[in-house]
């Protein structure tokens, strides 16, 4: 029966545990000596192959469900270390994405100009800014400073330009006045002579 198993299995292309004959049929079967013979009954029907064994998922699939909720995370289910589980290189990859992304975009918006660009850049690759909304509060005080320290400037320049103007026509009227004192002794001089 051995023999016939493993000639049927060999025909089946499977197992021998695969392997069912008719126990009705015993001595048909225990008569077969050749592959052709195991063919024949085969074909008949006393030697069958079993059916593939049922392995459920729904068992899995269930406590998927609940570990993406949050269960059976604890520390008793742990194996690896925190950083085997979530590596930390990931994490910094997936933070430093999307500072950049961010600063990209504010680039090309012309929300900021290259110099601040390229400052904040290399902040972000000096770890300075945990998250995206440090970044973007970083970025509104620095432009309401960059504002603060222009209009500034602004009006310093205005003021220095003003007492400019102011000195210009002073400095006009004090040589007009010379020049018209310096004709009336001229005059007076003139009719001296006379």
């Amino acid at each position: 029966m051995r023999n016939i198993k493993r000639l049927a299995a060999s025909e089946f292309k499977c197992g021998k545990n695969k392997i069912w004959l008719d126990p009705n049929e015993i001595n048909e079967i225990s008569n077969a000596n050749s592959r052709q013979n195991i063919r024949r009954l085969i074909k008949n029907g006393l030697i069958i192959r079993k059916p593939q064994a049922v392995h459920s998922r729904d068992r899995v699939r269930k406590n998927m469900i609940a570990r993406r909720k949050g269960r059976h995370t604890g520390h008793g289910k742990r194996k690896g270390t925190a950083n085997a589980r979530m590596p930390e290189k990931i994490i910094w990859i997936r933070r430093t994405r999307v500072l950049r992304r961010l600063l990209k975009r504010y680039r090309d918006d012309k929300k900021i100009d290259k110099h601040l660009y390229h400052a904040l850049y290399l902040k972000c690759k000096g770890n300075v800014f945990k998250n995206k909304r440090v970044l973007m509060e970083h970025i509104h005080k620095k432009k309401a400073e960059n504002a603060r320290t222009k209009m500034l400037t602004d009006q310093a320049e205005a003021r220095r330009n003003k007492v400019k103007e102011a000195r210009k026509r002073r400095d006009e009227r004090q040589t007009t006045k010379r020049q018209e004192v310096l004709k009336s002794y001229a005059k007076e001089d003139e009719v001296e002579q006379k």
